[in-house]
């Protein structure tokens, strides 16, 4: 009985163990499933507050999609047209793009496309029915050979590659199905109206969402693009200054969350983006309110200078995580004239991005004195200290180098004979003279070389902030190519002339609708 009870203590025990542990299993699968959630909504929710237009264009496309979808619910439309209204429906998928520029080149494109494959389809299965039935089956396989690799080799030229690829590609599919299904269907030319007709209807409704609807411009994206480029590279160049000058020690951080970083790598990845929305905005008709033609390859070069801009503060950015560091003593004798030059031309950076942002021309004093002023006082910190860079004696270092090197020259023993029968024993001869010879040089160089040791590594201490300064002053030298592409820009775009009162400079950048750039969800379309 004894026995007994135990077993039924242990086996209810069991029980309560399984039950707490099948309740716990189930308390942490709730809790994962909670924190996935709000993971989840935060991040949708996040998307939308970056770039609103993401959330109308989604609204967009949904509406599109249930506006097509008529042709095949109702029954009239789907009595007139059949199968045929699937073509509208995957017209509208493919060619709504987030921007009109996008949408419209990709909709005429696909039109084009379709127009020209259907005429020439039609011309060759007009030929082929007054042939036999072989000779139209030759006919019509060489025609798909020619025309295909034709219509493949054009899309190697570069003009045709950047603007009409997409249109090719639909020229070739559409062609061939039309010529294809020619052969064994005789009603050829009503396959390629209908079609067409449902290509065109779904290009319309998606030129009409995209120019009609909340319209979304690829110029003023790559406008805004650029703006953000010159902030960024402006808050990158201060932030970096100001935390190599800091009290606390340099530690290498994660690249998502240097801000240094972020600040301009949107400028180092930037080519093919304003490629793409200057492409995109090329197609796009004129919607400002003087309906000027805006030259978006100017802001391509742009975007070419800056991203040669961006080397140099990528470079700066390097001597924060060189192994070699100088010390901070030394670091804060120029502190205050880096960090001045730094800020003017964090400030110069934000006035041309204000500029352009704007749509306004440069202000004729964005190179300030106080700029020139900041060159002439790290110029004069430099100089107030030259043994940090020259080492405390320069001659003597030279005359300790050549006494090492004479000592060392004179004291190599040269032993040659042309005798076989003495060389054992001028071997031992000159290995034993080598070894006397070797430990008195070694007496009399340790302490000459372990003095010029120890003025190479203080010279050595001093030459990363020599570098740092280098690359902060190259900063400047190239400065002047940016603003010279800036103010060619605001010439050939017509902007307006400088007020009086346009000279406030917004030292933050601007959040609006250019911050879903700055991410790294695109919302533009990239073919």
């Amino acid at each position: 009985m004894y026995f007994f009870g135990i077993v039924m203590r242990l086996s209810r025990e069991d029980e309560y163990d399984n039950d707490y542990g099948w309740t716990a299993k189930v308390d942490m699968v709730k809790k994962r499933s909670t924190v996935l959630a709000k993971t989840t909504w935060m991040s949708v929710c996040r998307v939308g507050q970056e770039d609103p237009c993401r959330v109308f264009h989604a609204l967009k496309v949904g509406f599109s999609l249930t506006l097509v979808s008529l042709l095949y619910l109702l029954e009239p439309f789907f009595k007139g047209i059949g199968q045929n209204a699937i073509w509208a429906v995957m017209t509208v998928v493919v060619v709504l793009e987030f921007t009109a520029g996008a949408t419209l080149c990709k909709g005429l494109n696909r039109g084009i496309g379709t127009l020209v494959a259907g005429s020439l389809a039609f011309f060759i299965d007009l030929v082929a029915q007054e042939s036999g039935q072989v000779f139209r089956a030759i006919f019509i396989g060489a025609a798909v050979f020619f025309v295909g690799t034709g219509a493949t080799y054009m899309r190697f030229f570069p003009y045709i590659k950047k603007n009409y690829d997409y249109g090719v590609v639909i020229f070739l599919l559409t062609f061939n199905l039309i010529t294809v299904s020619s052969y064994r269907i005789h009603n050829v030319l009503k396959i390629a109206q209908n079609r067409f007709y449902m290509i065109a209807i779904g290009c319309g409704i998606c030129l009409l969402m995209s120019l009609i609807v909340f319209p979304n411009w690829s110029g003023q994206h790559l406008h805004n693009f650029t703006a953000s480029k010159l902030e960024g590279l402006a808050t990158s160049i201060e932030a970096c200054v100001a935390e190599y000058f800091s009290n606390e020690e340099l530690v290498a951080k994660e690249s998502s969350e240097d801000p240094i970083y972020k600040g301009y790598k949107a400028v180092l990845d930037s080519k093919s983006t304003d490629e793409t929305l200057a492409m995109h905005a090329s197609w796009e008709p004129c919607h400002s309110s003087n309906c000027e033609r805006v030259p978006w390859q100017h802001y391509v070069k742009l975007g070419d200078v800056l991203r040669h801009f961006g080397y140099t503060v990528v470079a700066l950015h390097g001597c924060l995580r060189t192994e070699i560091q100088t010390p901070r003593s030394v670091r804060a004798l120029f502190k205050d004239p880096c960090l001045q030059l730094a800020g003017e031309v964090a400030k110069a950076l934000m006035e041309l991005a204000d500029s352009i942002r704007q749509r306004r021309q440069c202000s004729p004093e964005i190179l300030s004195d106080h700029l020139h002023q900041a060159l002439h006082d790290l110029d004069a910190a430099l100089k107030s200290q030259p043994k940090l860079f020259l080492g405390p004696s320069s001659n003597a270092n030279n005359s300790m180098l050549a006494m090492a090197a004479a000592r060392q020259n004179s004291s190599l023993p040269s032993v040659k004979t042309d005798s076989s029968a003495l060389v054992q024993w001028r071997t031992k001869r000159a290995a034993n003279e080598q070894a006397k010879d070797f430990a008195d040089r070694k007496s009399s160089l340790r302490p000459t070389l372990s003095k010029i040791t120890i003025t190479s590594l203080e010279f050595a201490e001093a030459l990363p902030f020599a570098a740092f300064a280098s690359l902060l002053v190259e900063t400047v030298a190239r400065l002047d190519l940016v603003i010279d592409e800036v103010e060619e820009l605001g010439r050939v775009g017509n902007f307006r002339e400088f007020c009086t009162g346009d000279d406030k400079v917004c030292c933050k950048p601007t959040k609006g609708k250019d911050a879903s750039l700055q991410n790294h969800l695109p919302s533009h379309g990239v073919d």
